[in-house]
């Protein structure tokens, strides 16, 4: 996804990923000084597009931090929102909540097949995290993984139905279901980040069981 941003708006991708971050980590990432970074924040501050706070840490001066603004968070957009958001409300209204909710399970189930495809010819719990993030991230949603003590984090830094979902929430609920029956009965899923919740990502904990 990082290709529909130019070459001088690499910092927004660093900031979607990562989270706020200070100038410092923002150069390191970008390969490039200190300066050069401050160039580049200042400019996409001057679009509206990142801010900076200054957080105080212990009794030296307070730290810059940069992040992206509602507008920035917009450079990376969801797919075909305002038709997807009208089919909901039209289904709704036209056809009452059933009737939403059979396209939801329909839906569910289409995405089931894809990532069970994706996932089925691997036979460890790490394996089958790693296809099924390679397979979000191909579908618009920044998908990383890693190693969380005894478990791992399944991270989603972009929601490319965010506007859907939060018009209709039970998306979300489908979604969870669905990462459970992929990864299967040895392991538990859990949300514990959620964009529509406030959270600037969406992440879930799966854990062995036992």
């Amino acid at each position: 996804m990082n290709n529909i941003l130019q070459e001088n708006e690499r910092a927004l991708w660093i900031l979607k990923t990562r989270g706020p971050q200070p100038l410092s980590v923002v150069a390191e990432a970008l390969n490039i000084t200190v300066e050069g970074a401050r160039f580049q924040l200042l400019k996409l501050s001057s679009e509206g597009l990142v801010e900076a706070t200054n957080v105080a840490k212990g009794r030296g001066r307070p730290q810059q931090i940069w992040a992206l603004t509602q507008k920035g968070n917009g450079r990376f957009p969801d797919s075909h929102a305002e038709l997807t958001v009208r089919l909901i409300r039209t289904i709704r209204e036209t056809l009452g909540d059933d009737a939403l909710q059979a396209v939801i399970e329909s839906s569910k189930k289409v995405g089931l097949d894809k990532y069970l495809q994706a996932t089925g010819q691997e036979t460890t719990l790490e394996g089958k995290i790693n296809k099924l993030a390679e397979t979000r991230d191909a579908e618009g949603y920044m998908a990383t993984w890693e190693k969380d003590g005894e478990g791992y984090m399944l991270i989603e830094n972009h929601c490319p139905i965010c506007v859907a979902a939060e018009v209709c929430q039970n998306f979300c609920s489908a979604e969870l279901e669905t990462f459970r029956k992929v990864i299967g009965e040895g392991a538990e899923v859990h949300r514990v980040d959620h964009l529509l919740a406030g959270a600037r990502r969406c992440a879930y904990r799966i854990c062995p069981k036992g």
